[in-house]
């Protein structure tokens, strides 16, 4: 029996207005996994007045209160690995180990959210009035519109939700068409069950056809008061767009064109398997996914040998399979995508040296390919799948030149033994997040997560995504009564 899910607006489960239902598919079996409402403008409306109405009481509720709700939901979402993992692989393909690795750390962003409710926030100012006493006060705005992502769901759909909530806003959640489940009603379902109040959370699915207008209907209410999305950077440009044409801050993290550089200095072992792990973990579909494996020309016949050997060993196919490392891409159009890229580069002059056969339906072949002309789509295009370009260089200069010569600005890795060259080159890469001595793909809740550039603005993560969903006020108390001129 096919699973069905429906709204969650007010605490209550309810059907879009209009009844209508959209599909949810299992990428690598293509059957329908779930169904789910599908929203329209007027169930916007509905889940904002929901968020509206409880905000006043959530942002009121004592701290060991909210504290407490989110210690309880870490819990219980690591209680519930199981599930998480079945909910994966029916709606995106996600690997087992790729699932666990998801709880784990939304478990922990959920922790990082409880410390940061009792966490000092604000500032004593030095009032330049004579007995004045002047303070920085952080407070929360309102009704936040959080848009989630499939990629990395559970991790990315708590991330959407934790600061705005632990700021002391409410929230309306759009998560996105291909795992409406995972990054959005299932997240909801771990918070509501740890004791978040009806209304502070809401969560508004649609079909892909209403996307826009829903997204759109979301951001122009004016009772949301900032916005979040993780996503692609030229849908990335529309939510901006429109949050800028209502004056509302916006936190946007973004695609990416990220390097892992081997320096002359690096460990070459060491190096292949860091940058294969970059490359194709969860099937190279991660918004810090490197698809340009920058190597110095001292290193570069080694290294692109054991590269490409270890690229050929990973299994490949069902993602139930727990030897499974390339699992399918999230849909079957997803797949002749990247092949589209392979094709057009290939056509252009570039060598494959693994992969690059067609795939088979959403599975495609981890593919690695080296001589890329930069008249083809993929030298300035994210790969977004399991497919990478090994490229060399000879100097710190041209790798530094090379890797920053994109649109995107998100990570970088930067693969040395010598901690002291590594950060001399890690301080010329113009991205939000690098790694010295590791691969492109990392993230902890209490760092400052984001890009730059192309890759978008504004952070999540400790302090700093607390922050983004709060209003920084002065507020002054005069302890005596002051003089005027008139």
């Amino acid at each position: 029996m096919t699973l069905h899910r429906d709204l969650l607006i007010g605490g209550k489960d309810l059907p879009a207005t209009s009844g209508r239902t959209a599909e949810d598919v299992n990428p690598y079996s293509s059957q329908v996994y779930a169904t789910v409402a599908a929203a329209g403008v007027e169930d916007v409306t509905r889940a904002v007045d929901a968020a509206d109405a409880a905000f006043a009481g959530w942002a009121a509720l004592g701290p060991a209160q909210r504290r407490k709700i989110f210690l309880t939901a870490a819990d219980l979402l690591e209680s519930r690995t199981d599930e998480a993992v079945r909910i994966m692989a029916g709606e995106v393909g996600g690997t087992r180990p790729w699932a666990m690795f998801n709880v784990g750390l939304a478990a922990n962003i959920l922790r990082e959210a409880a410390a940061a409710v009792t966490a000092p926030r604000g500032e004593v100012l030095s009032a330049q009035e004579e007995g004045a006493l002047g303070l920085a006060v952080r407070e929360p705005v309102g009704v936040v519109a959080a848009f989630s992502p499939w990629n990395a769901p559970v991790i990315l759909g708590v991330r959407a939700v934790a600061a705005p909530l632990a700021a002391g806003n409410t929230v309306v959640m759009k998560p996105s068409e291909d795992a409406p489940i995972a990054c959005g009603l299932f997240v909801a379902d771990v918070l509501r069950d740890a004791g978040l109040p009806d209304g502070v959370l809401n969560v508004i699915t649609n079909a892909p056809e209403d996307a826009a207008a829903v997204a759109e209907a979301l951001i122009a209410d004016e009772r949301v008061r900032a916005v979040n999305f993780t996503g692609s950077t030229g849908v990335g440009r529309i939510i901006g767009v429109h949050a800028a044409r209502h004056l509302k801050p916006a936190v946007l993290e973004l695609g990416g064109k990220n390097s892992v550089i081997v320096l002359d200095d690096a460990d070459v072992d060491y190096a292949v398997d860091a940058a294969v792990f970059s490359v194709f973990m969860n099937s190279g579909q991660i918004c810090m996914s490197a698809d340009r494996i920058l190597v110095h020309e001292s290193l570069a016949e080694e290294f692109t040998a054991k590269f490409t050997a270890k690229t050929e060993s990973l299994a490949s196919g069902d993602p139930a399979d727990p030897h499974t490392v390339v699992g399918p891409l999230v849909t079957t159009d997803a797949a002749r995508r990247v092949a589209a890229l392979v094709e057009d580069a290939v056509a252009k002059g570039a060598t494959v040296l693994t992969g690059g056969a067609a795939p088979e339906g959403a599975v495609h072949p981890a593919t690695v390919l080296t001589d890329l002309p930069e008249d083809a789509e993929l030298y300035h295009g994210e790969a977004f799948g399991p497919l990478a370009v090994i490229s060399t260089f000879g100097t710190d200069d041209e790798a530094i030149t090379f890797a920053n010569a994109t649109e995107h600005g998100l990570t970088c890795g930067i693969i040395t033994e010598n901690g002291t060259h590594g950060l001399k080159v890690a301080r010329r890469i113009r991205t939000g997040i690098v790694h010295v001595n590791d691969q492109s793909v990392a993230d902890e809740p209490n760092a400052p997560f984001g890009g730059f550039k192309g890759s978008g603005y504004g952070r999540f993560g400790g302090r700093w995504g607390i922050e983004a969903f709060s209003n920084t006020r002065w507020v002054t108390l005069a302890t005596q009564q002051a003089h005027f001129p008139f």
